[in-house]
């Protein structure tokens, strides 16, 4: 049997001008993604960037179904695509961002219950 230890922290930030570049890029690359939702019953559109540990990011977003549960979060997408085209390189960092017609808000998103 293999052990695998999985460490999660984060940080929350005042402004994005506290991010390094590459964290920029990284947020700025799930702001993208939110755009390839498809939320047509939330109207909460997610979008989430992996960074590998040989630099690439990978993205996903979050796919609504009619048959709630059965959508996949943004998290879980830019994961699964992530390990599926890069099967042996790590995660190093994952950004999800959030955008909603009916509400704005400064707060951090976390990630969905399942990915928590």
């Amino acid at each position: 049997m293999r052990t695998i230890e999985i460490t999660s922290r984060f940080k929350i930030f005042d402004s994005p001008g506290e991010l390094t570049e590459q964290e920029r890029e990284l947020l700025d690359a799930a702001k993208e993604a939110t755009k390839g939702a498809y939320a047509p019953y939330s109207n909460f559109f997610v979008g989430a960037a992996a960074l590998l540990e040989n630099g690439k990011i990978v993205i996903g977003n979050n796919q609504e179904n009619v048959a709630y549960p059965d959508g996949l979060c943004a998290e879980r997408v830019a994961l699964f695509a992530a390990s599926s085209q890069y099967p042996d390189v790590p995660i190093t960092a994952i950004a999800i961002t959030a955008t909603t017609p009916e509400k704005k808000t400064h707060e951090p998103i976390a990630p969905c219950g399942s990915c928590r």
